[in-house]
Parts: structure tokens; sequence; C-alpha cells
């Protein structure tokens, strides 16, 4: 994920989320819900999730096929956007979805989720998430990113329709 146009991208869209991610929108994230983290990766997601206090539902299913729980959260696989946006407008359920800041205007996004009541959490700082290439974190890896991400929200009723952290 180091370039949009990088081919390795595409190969390699393994890029799993710190625990501070999460630790910043925790106060957002509704306490009375079953959470499913809908896309795997390592596992480790869930794990925060569940270590900050959720009920989180984080088994390697399908997204796809499966429709659990109260509330999507999760930093999906960013190759995939147009197919998660159209699953995620049909299923029609809370989500919090930690994203690039540019999706927001893709035409995909648009005809999903246009006049539906997007809300974005925006974070203090870049994220720094860890890539992780055929399971394992290469040696030569810098925690680093080179683009911006926010938390779009959907059906959260938050306070305000932009939050800056």
């Amino acid at each position: 994920m180091s370039a949009f146009t990088n081919k390795g991208f595409q190969k390699h869209d393994d890029y799993m989320t710190p625990k501070g991610a999460w630790e910043d929108i925790k106060e957002y994230i509704p306490r009375d819900k079953v959470i499913w983290e809908c896309f795997y990766g390592n596992g480790s997601s869930g794990t925060y999730l569940t270590e900050l206090g959720f009920n989180v539902i984080h088994e390697d299913i399908d997204f796809y096929e499966n429709d659990l729980v109260d509330i999507l959260i999760s930093n999906p696989p960013y190759s995939d956007t147009k197919n998660i946006m159209k699953r995620l407008s049909e299923l029609d359920k809370p989500f919090i979805m930690l994203m690039p800041s540019s999706k927001i205007n893709t035409q995909y996004f648009r005809e999903n989720f246009k006049d539906k009541g997007i809300q974005i959490i925006i974070p203090r700082k870049r994220i720094n998430f860890l890539k992780l290439v055929n399971g394992e974190i290469p040696k030569d890896f810098k925690s680093s990113s080179n683009f911006d991400c926010f938390y779009y929200c959907y059906k959260l009723n938050l306070s305000k329709d932009i939050i800056w952290l």
C-alpha cells in the first residue's frame, strides 16, 4: 500500500491495524452491540477490540457470504473496496470502516452511500499499519504510511457528522 499504483499493493493487501487506531475511537463504538470484525487479517484487530472491552466476533469467514451481528467494524482490504461498499449497502447495518480518505470521492462510494448519512471520524495523525507479506511482517518493513485514512461511520448517530480526534 506504499502507493496506490504499486502492483505489489494488489498482491499484498494485508495491512493490519495497530491497537492504537481502535483505542482512538473506542468512545464512539457502541458498548451494547455485538461487533463483527469482518476482515480477519492476522486476527489482531478482533483481539484488540476484545481487549478494549467489546463483545466481538472475529473469525476467518467470508464477508460476502455471511451476515453476522449488530455492527461491523474493520479495516477492509482496499483493493476490493468497490465490492465491499456494495455489500455494506446491501447489509444496511451500522459500521465503522477504516479506509483511505480518498475513498469518499469514488463513484462506487457515492452510488452506495450518497444521502445515507455517512459520518466521518478523522484521526489526529496518519495511522501506521503493519504490513504482512505471506503472513509475516517483512524484516525491511518500516511502519509508516503515505496516505491519510478516515473512519467511515454509518448508522451510528454520532453527535457530529465530522469528528476530529
